[in-house]
């Protein structure tokens, strides 16, 4: 019996995983079995740092915060606390960029939480 090689379908496939590991260093751009692993790899890693990244952020929002809290006599969770007793609905991303280029109006939202009423002790 004849050997099939595939045509056309494995030969666009070879090219496209071969374009997507461009870049890439010694065989793992020139070798289709090294340039699948680097791509299924890679794609991967985007997957889950795309993941890593939001937590990375929020991280550094809080981060944020706190330092300009505590400029303002306020630690971190005593404020928010107080953002949520005054029903100020900002997140933590608007505050961070509060905190960073405007800090007067910083200083106005901890104000408001630190008039905020105490929750009541349970």
């Amino acid at each position: 019996m004849a050997r099939v090689k595939g045509g056309y379908r494995p030969h666009r496939r070879h090219k496209k995983v071969l374009r997507l590991a461009k870049g890439k260093r010694g065989a793992y751009h020139r070798l289709f079995k090294r340039a699948n692993e680097a791509m299924l790899h890679s794609l991967w890693y985007a997957y889950r740092d795309r993941r890593n990244r939001r937590r990375d952020l929020r991280r550094l929002w809080i981060t944020r915060i706190n330092a300009a809290a505590r400029l303002n006599g306020i630690t971190y969770s005593r404020l928010m606390s107080g953002l949520r007793q005054a029903n100020v609905a900002l997140d933590r991303k608007s505050l961070a960029d509060l905190a960073v280029r405007d800090p007067r109006a910083f200083a106005a939202v901890v104000a408001s939480a630190k008039a905020a009423p105490e929750p009541a002790a349970a």
